[in-house]
């Protein structure tokens, strides 16, 4: 009996996808299939399997390193892995043993930018058959399983903003290795600011029409593209998807247009403010609303007001948890950067109607089918899973606490509402704090991530900045 079947880890619906997904492989002579899964980043990890080897794959799993599960963004390790349970008090991670990846062929894709090659995602399990409860895709799955018993499903649209440079030096030289390597030097595709100008997008179209031509080969049901505000700046935006679904496209949509744009010379990015002259910075704002399980309709729908009292509570849960949530929306050091007034980006934790400038801007309206809440806080590096199940808890919260709804603003930057935390470690010491997202992603995963996190800060604060050596070096 295989690993899958001796714990029971596919339905019906992944059993059938499976046999498609033999067949698709046998059809296009695939050579080589990539098993995938995100880290505790939202960074695809994973192994590539021969065609021949696919049927064991599938049946038992890929064997993956559990100090990839230990790793900041310059992928150090951060926990003594050598020591007895690993640093993290987890016998099954000593020594740097390993863990196993089980895809869902429910995601399988042919990737029409790597020749004869496949792609499909995976979920983390330990030789017992015990899920690994660093697995966040598997943290989104409790959370939306905790929303079904409410009688709800979770629907949410993309609106991401990325940017795209020309290569003109990879930086490959020996000296430019290491934990991180030295960033490509690149070019603009456009200058100036001429946010939705045509010419401008003219200007991008062929990099548009590249990447949109193999993202819908991807099936990914993309809805516009646009030329953003800053130079080189794109905004794709992705109907509206229930579940896992969306988690996943968006997890799909970064790692595909970095790859695309890397095989024909170009560098794209989803880094919120890159640290080059006159760029801008980038967003992601999650648009999202709960359906009726039953009915499937629109929870957020009054008949005469802006918002049901459904989607009040739920928009009040999200302001009462968006100081710890700001750990998971926007979970990099640089993402704190973009929070500032008159920008396009929120700096303050408050609502309003159809206001940009507003952390979370409730669009439609009575009546309206497509009323929802519009998070601008985060930023496009966010783990989407994590994103999400933020977002779901604290919603969650809201409905079960009915939390009264403050006041809207209609000038945001003047408000007296409480600021976002300013740095990644106020936000992680929110979240440490916010026993609601505590309970609802485990206390000893929020334990974890901040560790990971906190490990990242105090590497940045061991580096001379250009703007110390700017402000003492001369002065001092």
């Amino acid at each position: 009996m295989s690993f899958v079947e001796r714990h029971g880890l596919w339905g019906a619906g992944q059993r059938a996808a499976v046999k498609r997904m033999r067949e698709e492989v046998a059809k296009r002579a695939i050579k080589e299939i990539r098993f995938s899964f995100a880290d505790q980043h939202g960074i695809l990890r994973g192994k590539s399997v021969a065609a021949g080897a696919l049927n064991t794959a599938l049946a038992n799993g890929v064997f993956i390193t559990t100090t990839l599960l230990l790793k900041d963004m310059s992928h150090r390790t951060t926990y003594p892995a050598f020591t007895p349970g690993a640093g993290i008090g987890m016998r099954e991670m000593e020594g740097a043993a390993d863990f196993l990846i089980i895809a869902d062929p429910s995601t399988f894709k042919v990737l029409p930018w790597a020749p004869e090659t496949a792609w499909v995602l995976c979920d983390m399990y330990f030789a017992s058959g015990q899920p690994v409860p660093f697995d966040t895709r598997r943290l989104l799955r409790l959370a939306l399983g905790k929303l079904a018993k409410e009688g709800y499903e979770f629907l949410a649209g993309l609106e991401v903003e990325f940017h795209v440079f020309k290569v003109t030096d990879p930086r490959l030289r020996p000296e430019d290795a290491g934990q991180p390597g030295t960033p490509p030097e690149v070019s603009l595709l456009t200058t100036g600011y001429q946010y939705l100008t045509e010419q401008r997008y003219d200007q991008i179209n062929p990099v548009v029409e590249l990447l949109r031509n193999n993202l819908e080969a991807l099936q990914l049901p993309l809805r516009s593209f646009e030329v953003e505000f800053g130079p080189s700046q794109f905004e794709f935006t992705l109907d509206a998807m229930r579940g896992m679904a969306s988690a996943d496209a968006m997890l799909l949509l970064r790692s595909a247009v970095k790859q695309i744009a890397h095989r024909n010379g170009y560098h794209a990015t989803f880094m919120c403010r890159p640290k080059l002259p006159n760029v801008m910075s980038s967003g992601w704002h999650l648009h999202q609303s709960l359906v009726d399980r039953k009915s499937g309709l629109n929870c957020f729908i009054s008949k005469k007001d802006f918002l049901s009292e459904t989607g009040k509570h739920y928009l009040a849960g999200l302001l009462a948890h968006a100081k710890g949530g700001a750990a998971l929306s926007t979970p990099t050091i640089n993402g704190y950067k973009r929070y500032r007034p008159y920008s396009l980006a929120p700096d303050r934790i408050h609502w309003g109607r159809d206001n940009r400038g507003a952390m979370l801007r409730v669009i439609g309206g009575a009546g309206d089918p497509a009323t929802r809440i519009e998070n601008r806080a985060g930023e496009p590096a966010a783990n989407p899973y994590l994103y999400f199940a933020s977002q779901i808890h604290s919603g969650l919260d809201g409905l079960k606490m009915k939390l009264p709804l403050p006041p809207s603003v209609d000038t945001p930057y003047e408000s007296k509402a409480e600021f976002l935390p300013r740095t990644l470690g106020e936000a992680l010491q929110h979240l440490k704090k916010d026993n609601v997202l505590r309970e609802g992603l485990g206390a000893g995963f929020v334990d974890y991530y901040c560790h990971i996190k906190e490990a990242e800060i105090a590497r940045f604060n061991l580096e001379v900045s250009e703007w110390e050596h700017r402000e003492y070096f001369d002065l001092l």
